[in-house]
Formats: structure tokens, C-alpha cells, sequence
């Protein structure tokens, strides 16, 4: 998924050309991967772009900057405004927004007192994350040989970038062997998460999912599927998973803000249910999906709105 450049990103409450946004190689996070992040999308539901959910994801990446002792002096307010600045700026809908919290040049030693603080926000435009088919056949995945991070080494609930080099050996060996993607056990065994989403099952007429004690990222699309759920009237846990039992259940699903709601068809070349998206699954793609294109209500007040330069094209 190559970059698309656009003109402008947000950095420590200013915009700046996209090419000035550099860093030095010898800065902390180059070297140590001590930065968080988030990934946002904005989309553009009735011709009418708007983040979604702006708040939430600012404050988990405030959150992920407080465990990892990273000082600034922004609000979440402030990180709402600089990704809709961003946006209006760049005038690219719908797209990714990626805002990042690092430690820059300074500093060399693992310590990182003295490093300074930067923060970034950058948008740009953005396909499907797991294929353009996924949606609707669903995606063929794999149990990773990779263990999700243990409880006490790297926190879990922070969206740190050295947490996704753990990402990146599940999914390279997905890919590898022939899988859009793998699922990463937890220390003791049970289902944790994908490489980038969380993920559901659905076992007679019952959705579940891992909780955060099992490594579990506190998906912003997993906690809106969740509510989204429960106003549907469909029963929901929060349980811990055996790895068996993603063989058996009736569906299963990944969610995250690139993956949006992706049906899973087969689990180790093991068909999933019917091997496509089951009524459940679909109950929730209907809704979700709906909200984000504009066709139903955003009752959630999820959407905060962006002002845009000029029409927005279709």
C-alpha cells in the first residue's frame, strides 16, 4: 500500500509541507522505536466528510503517550483539531490520518529523558486494508506461530510502534504462507488478536470476544461493534478463547479501523461456518456500514465533522 504524498501535515500545532515533516536517523525513535500512534479514518458520508470517532482515538493515543512516560502538552481537543486542520488542509476525503507522538533527537542512551517530544499528524488516501473482495467472501487467515506480547513486557493497551514489530512477524508470515492474515495467540494459548484488529466469533447465536487481559488492544471499531451489538438485542461476552474454538464457531470476524468489519472464511484452511459472512456478521456490517456511508443515522455522535475548501468530489 505505497504512500500518496499530499500537501500538508499538522506537526506540534503547525501545518508544514509534507516533505519538511523529516526526522534525524539518530533520533529516538528511529532508534528504539519509542513512538505511539493511531490510525483514524475520515470518510465522506453523504458528500459530507467527518472523522470517525475523533475523540476516542485521541485519547487513546493520549493514553498510550501517558504509559510510556511521553511529556507534551496537548489535549484531546488539540489532537481533534490537528487531524480535522490536517484534513481540511490537504482536502483529501475520504482518507487515513495518522497522528504520531515520538521522542526525537537528543538523546542516544535507552533512557529517553531529554529527548525531545514531537507530534505529527498526516492524512492521506486509503484502499481496503485486507483486499476489495473482503467484505463480502470474507478472508482466508491462520494461526500465527507468533505469540501476541506477554503480559508486563510491552503494554498491550498502548498503540506503541515497537508493539507492531510483533504485528509485523505475524503478518509477513501470513502473508508468506499463503494467508491475507494471522491471529496471534496469547502466553497461555488463547486467542489474543490479528496483527492489526481484533476479532469476534459468533458460536450459537452468542458474540464473543477475547478480553483485554489476553493482550487484547482496545479497538476503537472493536468497542463501536460491540454497542452497536447491543442494541441489536444480540448476546454478548467478553470471554477468554480456546484456539479450537476458531475452527467451530458459526462466524468469525475481524474489526479495526483499517479492517473496518471483515468476515473470516477459513482458519487453517478450515472453513468457517457456511464459509462466508453468517447473519450475525451481516446484521453488523449492515449498521456499521450504514453509519459510515451516511445512510443511517449517526445516533452514536461518532462523526465529528470536517469543513472542506471546495465541493469534495465523487
Amino acid at each position: 500500500m505505497p504512500i500518496q504524498p499530499t500537501d500538508k501535515i499538522w506537526h506540534n500545532g503547525k501545518l508544514i509541507p509534507w516533505n519538511d515533516a523529516k526526522l534525524h536517523v539518530m533520533s529516538h525513535a528511529v532508534n528504539y522505536g519509542s513512538c505511539v500512534f493511531e490510525g483514524v479514518l475520515c470518510y465522506n458520508p453523504s458528500r459530507s466528510p467527518a472523522i470517525f470517532p475523533a475523540a476516542e482515538h485521541a485519547q487513546r493515543l493520549l493514553d498510550s503517550a501517558k504509559i510510556y512516560r511521553m511529556d507534551h502538552t496537548y489535549s484531546c481537543q488539540d489532537i481533534v483539531q490537528g487531524m480535522v486542520d490536517v484534513c481540511t488542509a490537504n482536502n483529501v476525503f475520504p482518507c487515513y490520518i495518522r497522528p504520531l507522538i515520538l521522542r526525537g533527537y537528543g538523546e542516544i542512551g535507552v533512557d529517553p529523558t531529554g529527548a525531545p517530544t514531537e507530534v505529527y499528524i498526516a492524512n492521506y488516501p486509503w484502499g481496503k486494508y485486507l483486499g476489495k473482495t473482503s467484505v463480502d467472501e470474507g478472508v482466508d487467515v491462520c494461526v500465527s506461530s507468533w505469540t501476541r506480547l506477554a503480559p508486563n513486557t510491552l503494554p498491550a493497551m498502548a498503540k506503541s510502534g515497537a508493539n507492531y514489530m510483533n504485528s509485523q512477524l505475524i503478518k509477513m508470515e501470513a502473508r508468506a504462507n499463503g494467508y491475507v492474515e494471522g491471529i496471534a495467540l496469547d502466553i497461555n494459548g488463547y486467542v489474543s488478536e490479528g496483527s492489526g484488529e481484533n476479532l469476534f466469533l459468533v458460536r450459537n447465536g452468542t458474540l464473543i470476544t477475547a478480553p483485554l487481559g489476553n493482550s487484547v488492544l482496545p479497538g476503537i471499531t472493536r468497542s463501536s461493534i460491540m454497542r452497536i451489538a447491543q442494541d441489536l438485542g444480540i448476546p454478548l461476552v467478553e470471554q477468554m478463547i480456546p484456539r479450537e474454538m476458531l475452527y467451530i464457531s458459526d462466524e468469525v470476524f475481524f474489526t479495526g479501523t483499517a479492517a473496518e468489519l471483515t468476515p473470516i472464511r477459513s482458519v487453517d484452511r478450515i472453513t468457517v461456518g457456511v464459509g462466508k459472512a453468517g447473519p450475525i456478521t451481516q446484521a453488523l456490517q449492515k449498521e456499521f456500514f450504514g453509519i459510515i456511508q451516511g445512510s443511517v443515522p449517526d445516533r452514536y455522535n461518532w462523526f465529528t465533522k470536517v469543513p472542506v475548501r471546495q465541493p469534495v468530489a465523487v
